[in-house]
């Protein structure tokens, strides 16, 4: 059966009480769409090097047209906004040769994949202004659809609002021999989401106040790939969009006009077991979806998203956007979904420790902060290490009256329970990235195989950015 759209305050938090009658949520006063052709940010293949596939990777101060005539003050990666579609094949080794332009620290995270601690991107590489990191390793992923975005300690958050931001599309064996569209441009199609808000001058400019330290930094204005209401014309009779949330605090319920039913194929970390049906997907900060959609009728479509925030209150909706039309040029007969895609194993079994983790809040306002297991994110503090080849299961319980997407470095774990009932099939692949509601238990299992380091740590932290900037955060080593 097709899954409902969660398009009530209601169904988004999944049994908690709704404070707002769907009649109340509307968008508020924001730049209408210009209806401009959709642009996806470029492929980057990067250059064969001595057995390497190498990518260069420029960082720097832009300007950026969200509104035609308008420039707005933005950081780029290759671009004025924004960061290349870096494309690469599983078992590759990668170089990133990433040149910080910018007149302060900065790193890059590889978000999603499996990697030494030392090429992690994480607050312990930070790169000086005018210098080049190098790291290199081996691409150790399914085929799937990851990210890199910047991760300086205290400055995330102000980091991906002006743009630093990118997608690594991953292609395997596997996922090569499925009857799935792939044509990069044609009917395989990456959208980054994101919402952002200008000023008169048309600037968006990372000033936080409380709200937006308390709930994570949100905007009324919808941007796809940098666009506001683009309009994607096309042939192809089925396509598929890979979806990142990029935003910083906002989390996305997606669904298209006609309640049209399309299906999820993959999460975080790759490929569903089989197509999933739904008529709406929920995306919290971080996470990536795979869709099939199917347009065989020839009709025009609208991808819209329910923004909402962190927090259970009338303040966290801005209302449903119009993130993207999509009109075929004619009606085609689609090619049938397969009826498997992956061959998923059990979630693993512990071997390991099994370890408890409380999300919780101090304080309020400006004041507050945002703690793990009763403890603010220091920079020099270890707050444990796992032992190289264990399997672990992590259990989370979300004891703060708001939203909490949590993202773990260097693994994708698989989702054990919610409140002691299994995932939804949607979730049930590999993942890095989990919400985690109010007053929830969540259990992942997961394995730290290949890679130690007795003194470079990986992260774990809320991924609204304003939330892991303000003391949300772990880090661990895996000895």
């Amino acid at each position: 059966m097709p899954i409902r759209p969660p398009l009530s305050r209601r169904s988004v938090l999944a049994g908690l009480t709704a404070l707002a009658a769907p009649s109340l949520i509307r968008a508020r006063a924001a730049w209408a769409a210009e209806g401009r052709p959709f642009v996806q940010p470029p492929l980057s293949e990067g250059q064969a090097l001595d057995g390497k596939r190498v990518f260069d990777l420029s960082v720097a101060p832009g300007a950026h047209e969200f509104r035609a005539g308008v420039e707005t003050r933005t950081i780029g990666i290759n671009a004025p906004f924004l960061g290349p579609i870096l494309a690469a094949r599983a078992g590759e080794t990668l170089r990133m040769d990433v040149a910080n332009g910018l007149a302060e620290p900065m790193t890059l995270h590889w978000h999603g994949l499996h990697l030494p601690a030392a090429a992690d991107g994480g607050p312990h590489q930070s790169i000086a202004p005018g210098a080049v990191w190098q790291p290199e390793f081996n691409l150790a992923q399914k085929a799937g659809t990851f990210w890199f975005h910047g991760h300086q300690h205290e400055r995330t958050g102000a980091h991906v609002w002006a743009g630093m931001a990118g997608v690594i599309r991953v292609a395997d064996d596997e996922e090569d021999a499925l009857p799935l569209p792939r044509s990069h441009g044609e009917d395989d199609f990456t959208l980054i989401l994101q919402d952002r808000r200008f000023d008169a001058d048309g600037q968006m400019p990372y000033e936080l106040n409380m709200h937006d330290r308390m709930a994570g930094m949100q905007g009324d204005v919808m941007l796809v790939n940098g666009q506001v209401g683009p309009v994607l014309e096309l042939d192809a009779p089925l396509i598929r969009l890979r979806i990142l949330n990029g935003a910083n605090g906002s989390f996305y319920g997606l669904s298209f006009s006609d309640e049209l039913t399309f299906h999820q194929i993959a999460s975080d970390g790759g490929l569903l077991a089989a197509p999933v049906a739904m008529r709406g997907a929920i995306l919290s900060p971080g996470e990536r979806g795979e869709y099939l959609v199917d347009l065989s009728d020839g009709a025009a479509v609208m991808l819209r998203a329910e923004t909402f925030g962190a927090e259970v209150t009338m303040m966290g909706i801005t209302g449903t956007h119009d993130v993207l039309e999509i009109r075929p040029r004619r009606a085609r007969a689609a090619p049938p979904l397969p009826d498997r895609l992956a061959e998923l194993p059990a979630p693993p079994k512990a071997t390991g420790a099994a370890r408890d983790f409380e999300l919780a809040m101090t304080g309020m306002g400006m004041m507050g902060d945002f703690t793990i297991n009763g403890r603010r994110y220091d920079h020099g503090r270890i707050d444990f290490s796992v032992p190289l080849g264990a399997t672990e299961t992590w259990t989370w319980t979300n004891r703060t009256p708001m939203l909490h997407p949590i993202h773990i470095h260097d693994v994708q774990f698989r989702i054990l329970s919610r409140n002691g009932q299994p995932p939804a099939a949607h979730e049930a692949g590999l993942k890095d990235t989990v919400l985690i509601r109010p007053e929830e238990t969540v259990a992942l299992g997961m394995s730290f195989q290949d890679y130690a380091d007795p003194e470079l740590p990986y992260m774990y932290h809320c991924h609204i950015l304003e939330h892991e900037d303000a003391g949300m955060m772990g880090q661990f080593t895996v000895v």
